[in-house]
């Protein structure tokens, strides 16, 4: 029984210090602008379906909760913030279907098989990423109205950000999950 407990334990810490080092990875990925064509370009999609893919779906949606919860509470972990406001505030504006997408695509990314194929990777990791703008784009268009170019206000400004985001993680998926195995 005590061997047990342990064990649990064990896994229970595994859990919190990789939430809170996934949470920290998202907060240090909104906040760095990188110069891209046509808007600045941050790797948050690109660490949500690394988290996934490298910790698995429970372990990188608990980390992307994490995020989320420490947003929602006032620390200015989103992209915008402090500048665009701060906690339910500002979860609540443009990006919140983003921002909720980004669960259910570390799901989605970490729940996936991914083999030696690339072509069978480019299209699961375009897939996890969909669903954030999936998401994205269903808020977006009830916040603003259907009648607005939701498409070229809420997707196209990313497309070519995303498509290189989603050829790196492409190209490094197969290291990413062998650290699945010491979760």
């Amino acid at each position: 029984m005590e061997i047990a407990k342990n064990i649990y334990s064990n896994k229970v810490l595994k859990y919190i210090i990789i939430a809170f080092a996934g949470s920290i990875l998202l907060t240090i990925s909104a906040k760095i602008k990188i110069p891209f064509y046509p808007v600045p370009m941050t790797m948050q999609t690109f660490v949500v379906i690394l988290l996934g893919i490298t910790f698995g779906y429970k372990a990188g949606a608990v980390a992307v909760c994490l995020y989320l919860i420490e947003g929602i509470s006032g620390l200015p972990v989103f992209s915008n913030s402090p500048e665009k406001g701060v906690g339910i505030s500002y979860f609540m504006g443009p990006t919140m279907g983003y921002l909720i997408g980004f669960i259910f695509a570390a799901v989605i990314a970490g729940y996936l098989k991914y083999t030696k194929n690339y072509i069978f990777n480019f299209f699961k990791i375009l897939f996890s990423i969909s669903i954030i703008y999936l998401f994205g784009l269903l808020w977006l268009g009830t916040l603003i109205g259907w009648d607005k170019p939701i498409f070229k206000l809420g997707l196209l400004p990313f497309v070519y950000a995303e498509t290189l985001k989603i050829l790196l993680l492409t190209l490094i998926v197969n290291k990413l999950k062998n650290f699945r195995r010491f979760i």
